[in-house]
């Protein structure tokens, strides 16, 4: 894991703000009376990935498990007659994993210190003490297995330890699995869960999405063999599992639950942190006059000759400038550009311009960032030479480091479809429905939302709702959204359960 340092984030922005807004929740925590209306919370079981397990800062571990949304929601049941919610606890509060003995999960993210107001983010030191061959036996409520998709739920091996090296299972569903040939929904359905809760398909986008596009948009496509890790799953297979998912729970007698819908991925700080356009003039200082002198002059003026100028434009002196990308979705001009910069650079130079430039452009607006790719900015490229290997600036950054905007818009339709279908699944099962989406993008917000004076924003670490791994939630965060679940099942089910305070779980720690 590579360190994560944001240079813009400023020491005295890391406490959270008060602020004189009313209350966002609709209901607060006192002076209500606890019914279970028309629902039966005493064997509660949770379905899910990451999210629903607790996982935060990179890593699943007790303390972030213990604050997962769906432990959060099962000490309200408990009000209305629920009964214990136990879930497949790690060995520790570090995270990672072992197989036999090789690390092959890391442990969690902490803020190591402060350098010029920027935290420095690592990995907590040390080995990690969970084996996966270690055996969680008993009963148990939640079954959220990080790194989940959708099918995967309803896939038999997919909790086998010998398909962990072959990448067929997931470690973290081994360690809890009833069998090698056993499925994560059969194991929930062999519990006789009275109400369940399933929150399931981020991963079916959110892994192309942080690989900057890496996979294979596999929209219209519904064979699982030839699916990569990477890849966006066809909203018919999504749609097709949910509904399996739902299919074997009704079949097992839990009619009545709730369900949530996807976010957009590019609500959350993983992709919102770090801007397009971060290269200031105090950053590039002298180096501006050489660049524009021969890089972004030379080249400006061959795309131009190319019908494609506005890919870039020389480096100003007084704004902030984009960072410099390869898309490669653009048509490729190797050889035009070689063409154009022979004649005053020499065959050699202007081949070595063609073969990096060929389909680079500035970052745009539309373009995000990868929060991994902060730390990035500025290295240099091996094998590339010198003064035009320094990536972002000379030396384009690739594909795993941008999602551009086309990517994104993949992205985006393939998550509404999704939640067009998991919206009708809701309705035609008679299920509470959570508009996942419509909370991040409230959080994703100027304002944000407000709990008794405290505000609760998407920001990377100054919002109070996202860990440190900028994709899953704070304690903070889980308790936001497991009263967006709290409020569906009290209207799907005339029951009264009463919200929790987000202000009393934890937040993102700082030394």
């Amino acid at each position: 894991m590579k360190k994560i340092i944001i240079s813009t984030i400023a020491v005295s922005a890391l406490l959270f703000t008060a602020t004189s807004c009313e209350n966002d929740f609709d209901t607060d925590v006192k002076d209500i009376q606890v019914t279970k209306g028309d629902a039966d919370f005493s064997n509660y079981v949770s379905l899910g990935n990451s999210l629903t397990s607790g996982f935060r800062d990179n890593a699943l571990y007790i303390d972030g498990q213990n604050e997962s949304y769906p432990n959060i929601i099962a000490g309200q049941m408990k009000l209305a007659g629920g009964g214990n919610f136990v879930q497949p606890l790690m060995a520790d509060n570090n995270g990672g994993l072992l197989f036999g003995n090789t690390p092959i999960q890391g442990t969690k993210l902490y803020i190591k210190s402060f350098t010029n107001g920027a935290p420095d983010i690592t990995n907590v030191s040390g080995t990690p003490t969970t084996n996966i061959a270690n055996k969680v036996t008993g009963n148990l409520n939640n079954f959220g297995v990080p790194g989940a998709k959708s099918f995967h739920l309803l896939a038999p091996g997919y909790g086998n330890i010998a398909g962990v090296p072959l990448g067929t299972a997931n470690p973290y569903y081994v360690r809890f699995s009833s069998s090698p040939t056993s499925t994560v929904v059969d194991d929930a359905v062999a519990k006789h869960p009275t109400f369940f809760s399933l929150w399931i398909g981020n991963n079916d986008v959110l892994s192309y999405a942080t690989s900057g596009g890496a996979g294979v948009n596999q929209t219209g496509n519904t064979n699982l063999i030839n699916y990569g890790p990477n890849d966006i799953s066809d909203p018919n297979v999504v749609a097709g599992a949910i509904k399996g998912i739902l299919d074997k729970m009704k079949a097992g007698g839990a009619t009545k639950g709730v369900i949530a819908n996807i976010p957009y991925v590019t609500s959350i700080p993983y992709f919102t942190t770090v801007p397009y356009n971060p290269l200031t003039p105090s950053l590039l200082g002298a180096n501006i006059t050489e660049l524009n002198a021969k890089i972004y002059g030379p080249l400006k003026q061959v795309l131009t000759a190319l019908g494609a100028g506005s890919r870039l434009n020389v480096l100003s002196s007084t704004e902030t400038n984009p960072v410099l990308i390869k898309d490669t979705t653009l048509p490729d001009l190797s050889a035009g550009i070689t063409a154009g910069l022979t004649p005053a650079m020499g065959p050699v130079i202007a081949t070595i311009y063609g073969q990096l430039y060929g389909q680079a452009r500035q970052a745009n607006a539309d373009d995000y960032v990868l929060l991994t790719t902060k730390s990035v900015i500025g290295t240099t490229a091996a094998g590339v030479p010198a003064g035009l290997n320094v990536y972002g600036i000379s030396y384009p950054l690739q594909n795993q480091h941008i999602l551009t905007k086309t990517e994104a818009a993949a992205v985006k339709t393939a998550v509404d479809a999704y939640n067009a279908s998991i919206k009708t699944l809701a309705d035609n099962y008679g299920l509470a429905f959570v508009d996942a989406n419509k909370k991040m993008v409230e959080l994703n917000g100027v304002s944000g939302i407000s709990w008794d004076g405290v505000r609760y924003t998407a920001k990377f670490v100054t919002g109070g709702t996202f860990s440190l791994d900028g994709v899953h939630l704070t304690g903070r965060g889980y308790a936001v959204v497991a009263n967006e679940f709290i409020k569906s099942i009290n209207a799907k089910y005339n029951s009264t359960l009463p919200q929790v305070d987000p202000n009393k779980y934890s937040g993102v720690k700082f030394p």
